[in-house]
Formats: C-alpha cells, sequence, structure tokens
C-alpha cells in the first residue's frame, strides 16, 4: 500500500501565521455567507458572477488552457456561458493552445462546445459498460510555463452552467501553483493519452483505467494541501479519515451521501463529542440509502435535506473551524460520497489543511444552513491565547509508518503529564492503546500494533494536545 502524509498538526505557536490568508489560494461561493464569524478574512459570494471570474482566468492564459469539464452548457442568447466561449474562443484565436476532455455518456451535456471554435481538439470520455462518467470540473492555466506564477488550476464543485453559475449551491477553489498544476495536467493526460494536441485513444485512460500517479501533497503558500484524483486514489477513504479527525466541529455539505463509511465517521465524530451539522440535497433520500438514515437519525435539527427548486451541488466538509490548535482542514472538489465516484468516476479532491480556509467554508455554509432555515449553536475552541499551550507542547513521532507490524509511537514531554492514546479505524471502531498513563518529563516510547491491515486515525491525548496521526498498516 502506497505511503500517506502522516503528520497533521497545526500547533498554536503557528496560528500568527495563519492569521491572514495568503494570495496563491482563492474560495468563491454563489450563495450569501455569514461574515459575522469570519475570524479575519470574508468569505466571498461571487452573486451568480463565477462566470466573470472564470472569464478573467481564461483571459490571462498566456501558452495554454487544459479544460476537463463534465458539463458545458450553452446555447445562442444565453449570456453568461456565451460569454465564456468568447472568452476560450479569443484565446485560442491569440495562440493560446486548448485541449478539451468531456463527458462522452449524456446526449443532453456539452451543448456549449457547438459554440466553441471547431479547431480546439476536443476528447468525450468513453460510452461503455464498464465506465460511469467523466465528472471533473477543473481548468489548468499555463500548465507548462517556465515561469511558475504562471501556473493555475480552477476546480470546486461547479460544472460550467448558467444553473450552477447562478442558482445551484456551488463552490470554487483556484490555486496558483506550478507544482500542483503538473500534477492536474499528469492526470489530463492519463485521460488524454499524449502530452501534446491530439488524443491518443490507444492509449487513453479513463475512470478504473487509469494508475495512481503519487503526487499527493504539496506545501503552499505554507499550508499542506493534499490532491487526490478518482478512482485510482481511493479517495472515499482519504474522506473518512479526514472525518475523523475532527475533535471540535466539523461542516459538510454534499449533493449525494450514499457511502455508508462516510456516515458512520460522522457519526462516530458527533459520538466522541465534536458539535457536527451537515446538508445534503433532496437527491440523497431514497428507499434504501443507509447512509441517508444515518445521517438524519444521528444529526436531528443540525441537518438539512435542501428541497428547492435547483440544486445543492457542493462537495465539501469543514474539519474543526472552531479550533485553531487542532487541524483545520477544508476538503472539497467534484467527488460527491458515493462508491460511483470512488470506483468508476473521474472526479478530483483538495484537502487543504488552513485555519483560514475552514472558517471561510463555516462562513459559507453557516450562510447556506441559515438561508435554509436553519440555526446552529456557535463552538469556541482554541486560541492562541492559551496560557502555556507553546511552551509545554510535547512532541510526537510514529514510525514505521507505513508499517506490516508494530509501530513506535514517540513523545517528547517537556514536563510530567498523562497521555492516552487509541486508534480508529476506517468504520469507526475505536481501540484503546493507553488511558491516562502518567509519564515523566522527558522521551516516552511505547510500541503498538494496529488490528488488521488499513488505514487508521490515531489520536494521541497531553494535558494540553490532541494529536491526530494517520497510519497505515500493510
Amino acid at each position: 500500500m502506497r505511503s500517506l502524509k502522516l503528520f497533521m498538526l497545526a500547533i498554536c505557536s503557528v496560528v500568527a501565521i495563519h492569521a491572514s490568508a495568503g494570495n496563491k489560494i482563492k474560495y468563491y461561493f454563489n450563495h450569501p455567507v455569514d461574515n459575522t464569524v469570519s475570524s479575519g478574512v470574508d468569505a466571498i459570494n461571487l452573486n451568480g458572477r463565477i462566470d466573470d471570474t472564470l472569464i478573467a482566468y481564461i483571459n490571462r492564459a498566456k501558452f495554454t488552457l487544459d479544460i476537463a469539464v463534465y458539463n458545458f452548457t450553452s446555447y445562442s442568447g444565453s449570456g453568461d456561458l456565451s460569454n465564456v466561449v468568447n472568452a476560450i474562443n479569443s484565446a485560442y484565436t491569440r495562440g493560446v493552445k486548448i485541449r478539451w476532455i468531456h463527458n462522452g455518456t449524456s446526449a443532453t451535456a456539452n451543448s456549449g462546445l457547438t459554440t466553441v471554435n471547431s479547431a480546439i481538439p476536443r476528447l468525450a470520455s468513453p460510452n461503455t459498460s464498464t465506465y460511469n462518467i467523466m465528472h471533473d470540473k477543473f481548468m489548468i492555466v499555463d500548465g507548462k510555463s517556465s515561469n511558475p506564477d504562471d501556473a493555475i488550476v480552477w476546480t470546486g464543485s461547479t460544472n460550467w452552467s448558467v444553473a450552477q453559475f447562478e442558482q445551484d449551491y456551488d463552490n470554487v477553489v483556484i490555486v496558483q501553483d506550478s507544482a500542483l498544476a503538473h500534477a492536474y495536467l499528469g492526470e489530463f493526460n492519463q485521460m488524454w493519452g499524449d502530452t501534446g494536441m491530439t488524443p491518443n485513444m490507444t492509449v487513453s485512460k479513463f475512470g478504473p483505467y487509469k494508475a495512481d500517479l503519487g503526487r499527493h501533497n504539496f506545501t503552499i503558500d505554507g499550508k499542506q494541501v493534499e490532491l487526490y484524483f478518482s478512482p485510482s486514489d481511493g479517495t472515499n477513504n482519504h474522506i473518512k479519515s479526514s472525518i475523523l479527525t475532527a475533535s471540535k466541529d466539523l461542516y459538510f455539505g454534499v449533493y449525494t451521501m450514499t457511502d455508508n463509511g462516510c456516515a458512520n465517521s460522522i457519526a462516530t465524530v458527533k459520538m466522541n463529542g465534536a458539535y457536527v451539522a451537515g446538508i445534503l440535497d433532496q437527491y440523497s433520500n431514497y428507499s434504501g440509502n443507509s447512509a441517508y438514515t444515518t445521517i438524519t437519525s444521528t444529526l436531528g435539527s443540525n441537518f438539512i435535506e435542501y428541497t428547492g427548486s435547483y440544486l445543492y451541488h457542493n462537495k465539501y466538509v469543514v474539519i474543526d473551524p472552531s479550533d485553531a490548535c487542532s487541524d483545520p482542514m477544508v476538503l472539497t472538489g467534484s467527488h460527491n460520497w458515493t462508491n460511483a465516484a470512488n470506483t468508476q468516476n473521474d472526479e478530483n479532491t483538495l484537502i487543504i489543511h488552513d485555519p483560514t480556509a475552514a472558517n471561510i467554508y463555516l462562513q459559507a455554509f453557516r450562510g447556506d444552513f441559515y438561508a435554509l432555515g436553519g440555526t446552529l449553536t456557535k463552538v469556541y475552541g482554541c486560541t492562541s491565547g492559551v496560557g502555556g499551550i507553546e511552551a509545554a507542547e510535547a512532541h510526537l513521532n510514529v514510525y514505521p509508518n507505513p508499517s506490516g507490524g508494530e509501530f513506535t509511537l514517540s513523545l517528547s514531554l517537556p514536563q510530567a503529564q498523562g497521555v492516552s492514546a487509541y486508534l480508529i479505524d476506517m468504520a469507526g471502531r475505536k481501540y484503546e492503546l493507553m488511558n491516562n498513563i502518567w509519564q515523566p518529563a522527558g522521551l516516552f516510547s511505547s510500541t503498538f500494533s494496529a488490528p488488521a491491515v488499513g488505514v487508521y486515525l490515531l489520536k494521541v491525548v497531553t494535558n494540553n494536545k490532541l494529536y491526530n496521526y494517520q497510519i497505515i498498516r500493510n
């Protein structure tokens, strides 16, 4: 089993570094947000003008545009999308090399491609019984530029249609980072079958035929960013392990949830004392969907089913936005929480470890939740003012990892204190390793084993710190 990035930690001493957002990652929403809970960087509602922002990035392209979008719906006189078409055609006219991948399993999707310059090469995903859909929604701007500042990735949950830009509930993430852009290019080229302008259907790979290219961990604006593609990268396991790190609060907004593991992980963090709230689209409410039943029975009034005229189309979870001394993060992208997304569809998912990003998505979630008739309790967590944490922090390491057998937990304790530790598996089962064992100051080591092959969350608790550490037994 391949290695994952393991150490997920945001200590109070670095909170000040993240107090303001950098300029490499931007987040946008298309419905009103709740800036009253802003920690200093306000979430931005584009008021149905996502198209204007998309056009601005298309207009920035100097060399290349690589587009992989599930649905591009445009028609004569459709305004917003016609303007996007004009920007794309203008980019092509000024010499930008454009490649386009779209879903090929639906006859009704991608009507907008008829208005795009016919000289722009394009590739439809295969329409076969062994494959589901090309569901990505990303664009790479100048991914191969020699100037790393040129490279931009546009992603999120938003298809390119009037409904998605203006009416459905969606989010957009824009990242300026050459390494991330190259990782997206690798995925694009797998589907395209070539690095050039002509697709090669002989080696082109979609869905379950793609390989894990191994480019998963990045540092952008000083933040840890993880990237996973489906179905090669086991994304549902990353969703579940991220959920299970929540210790203070968790909020999710997802179009479709049918994966029991994701629902059970949410129930586990709720049972462990975290404050949890969520929104699902009505599309998730159908007979036999046990994940939906788990969520509704677990959350009660902290759950809202969207039943409006449009779609609640987000696919995100916000973890510990109220606890900057934990590991606040946002997981978002095109990936619904389903088996099809995990095993058949082409999807992409980002996990951004950053308290500012988590707070921005909290503002968006609260805006949606209140607009849909719900109410939420404001959760308070650790702040940089908690006395003594910076000076009295334990330091943790776990090795070897992955391991085929035993792991060693190593703690450097600045003062005598109690230590507790336990494992949580992907089904939410808890395995206690130690319970408030008093240890003197200095180096403490303990050897333990995971009960079976798989991915686990190791939680270690000292007097003043909760550590979340992901381990793999292979």
